[in-house]
């Protein structure tokens, strides 16, 4: 199989703790790496938290690759089983806030983990990390986020972003892929255009972000010629690919987390693999 071509499924291999430092030119990141047990150069996907951070609510300040979140876990391993190199991002941890934040506390956050203006810049911090490693390959990497952190990656991925100048699928990420945002940013509520493609992912029945607001964002965003995709999940909830049995044992939520990885795979399989 050629290199940065997708593996078959595989059996997982325990992640790796790497440190590496984000483009704010001040911050050590912690990532949690799970990368295949093929050899060669794989292409590679950046995960991004929400605002609980990538921690198990079980983790009683024990914050480490054992205590990871049963949904990081099982989308990371979900990755790494198909052939792609899986860094999974915590930006909480380094700055003081390794328990993440609770719900309602968004206009409380401190300006350091900000997803407009700081978390990007752990993000291309990521993808700097990854270009130099020698079982990645360098221009096949893509990024994903769940809620606060889909709203990192929109920011990420825009034609304005910060921490990247000339920002184009060849100089930064490849492709994109945000659950449940929230759209009311300053950033991409007036004018949004990303420079590679976008593939949102909302649930209709979500209570914490508007579905609504992000409908719009992407219906100008095309207007306007932007490579934006949306799946509307009917029903579905905030975190709805939680994989506890709270979230799944829902119908709607269910089924749109089989679809969405599904989705998903097919997504980044289209974007990420080798020419």
């Amino acid at each position: 199989m050629l290199a940065g071509h997708p593996r078959p499924v595989s059996a997982a291999r325990a992640p790796e703790t790497v440190h590496f430092p984000s483009a704010d030119g001040t911050t050590t990141l912690v990532g949690y790496l799970f990368a295949p047990e093929s050899s060669g150069a794989h292409p590679a996907i950046v995960l991004l938290h929400g605002r609980s951070g990538v921690y198990s609510s079980l983790a009683r300040g024990a914050y480490n690759a054992g205590t990871l979140s049963k949904r990081h876990m099982a989308w990371s391993e979900f990755w790494q089983q198909r052939g792609y190199v899986a860094l999974l991002v915590d930006s909480f941890g380094p700055r003081g806030y390794a328990g993440g934040f609770p719900r309602g506390s968004y206009s409380k956050r401190p300006a350091e983990v900000s997803e407009q203006s700081v978390r990007p810049l752990d993000a291309y911090g990521a993808l700097a990390y990854l270009r130099q490693r020698s079982d990645v390959v360098p221009d096949r990497v893509g990024i994903q986020g769940w809620s606060n952190g889909a709203m990192t990656t929109l920011v990420t991925v825009s034609d304005t972003a910060p921490g990247i100048t000339r920002p184009s699928p060849a100089t930064g990420f490849r492709a994109a892929l945000a659950l449940y945002p929230g759209c009311n940013m300053d950033r991409v509520k007036q004018r949004y255009l990303p420079y590679a493609p976008l593939l949102v992912l909302l649930a209709s029945a979500d209570d914490e972000v508007s579905p609504a607001t992000c409908a719009k964002l992407a219906e100008r965003t095309r207007a306007a010629g932007g490579p934006l995709e949306l799946v509307m999940y009917e029903g579905a909830e905030h975190n709805f690919d939680d994989p506890g049995e709270t979230k799944q044992s829902r119908d709607a939520n269910r089924r749109a987390t089989e679809d969405a990885r599904a989705r998903a795979e097919r997504f980044f399989r289209a974007h990420l693999a080798s020419p």
